[in-house]
């Protein structure tokens, strides 16, 4: 960590070459061009890129991330107030109210609660609170529309799961999840792409509810068998290079065979 740089002052340079990149006359050609809807995508793909760098533990290139995230905050800021919506002060200023407004306990005459899941209860019962205050009503107001699909069946699921929505225990998932495999079958021989749509689409809702049962984040289940399959398959692929032979040459019964031998060395 460099002692010598200032958090105001760099803050203060990156907001200042931000309104050069969108100069009218000065600007670049690229980013004078964009708009929220265009910069959006980007935004996304940086904070998965900061995710990517936490789960590899890659610490050194972390900075680098969250300065491309903090980048995509300032564009969105930069825009907005060219358009006379707001600046990025607001945005600061905006999340520091709310950090304070939910932290009663901290910054406030509040006791804390005794642990982190009763003061999770707590901080849900601020957000109920303030979406209130905005006029969205329902269980499931609020749950962006944005969010990874998996993500947001959790999400949608765990806010059903207040008001006693629910299935009662992991067992009863794995029932459900029966059932929607059998009509996912039921399926197959019409092959009507919308009908096989809605029972892939009920198959995955109910896997990512599985895992918010079992305490497990959908995503992060994904991600790691992701991972696991490129590891595996890229390991395959080296085995056999290193035996003089290609995959796009062998037969199915081959690779099978040589992804067995990876999983077993595993």
């Amino acid at each position: 960590m460099d002692d010598a740089l200032s958090a105001e002052a760099e803050l203060r340079r990156l907001l200042t070459i931000m309104a050069a990149l969108r100069d009218p006359a000065t600007g670049c050609p690229w980013d004078k061009e964009q708009s929220f809807d265009t910069i959006a995508p980007y935004t996304i793909e940086e904070a998965y890129e900061v995710a990517d760098s936490i789960a590899r533990r890659d610490f050194l290139s972390l900075p680098d991330e969250l300065g491309d995230l903090l980048f995509q905050v300032v564009y969105h800021a930069r825009m907005a107030e060219e358009a006379g919506l707001f600046g990025f002060a607001e945005v600061a200023h905006s999340i520091s109210d709310k950090m304070i407004r939910r932290h009663p306990h901290v910054f406030g005459d509040i006791a804390a609660e005794p642990d982190a899941t009763t003061q999770l209860a707590t901080w849900d019962a601020l957000k109920s609170a303030e979406r209130a205050a905005r006029l969205e009503t329902g269980t499931l107001a609020g749950v962006p529309v944005g969010l990874p699909a998996l993500t947001r069946a959790a999400t949608l699921t765990n806010r059903a799961a207040r008001v006693g929505f629910d299935w009662p225990n992991a067992a009863a998932v794995l029932g459900k999840l029966d059932e929607e495999i059998a009509e996912l079958k039921a399926e197959l021989p019409a092959a009507d792409p919308a009908r096989l749509t809605d029972e892939v689409g009920d198959l995955l809702f109910v896997l990512a509810n599985l895992a918010r049962k079992l305490d497990l984040d959908p995503e992060t289940c994904l991600r790691h068998a992701n991972d696991k399959f490129e590891r595996r398959f890229n390991a395959m692929e080296q085995t056999l290079a290193r035996e003089g032979r290609d995959l796009k040459g062998e037969t199915l019964t081959a690779m099978e065979a040589a992804w067995q031998a990876v999983k077993r060395a595993e």
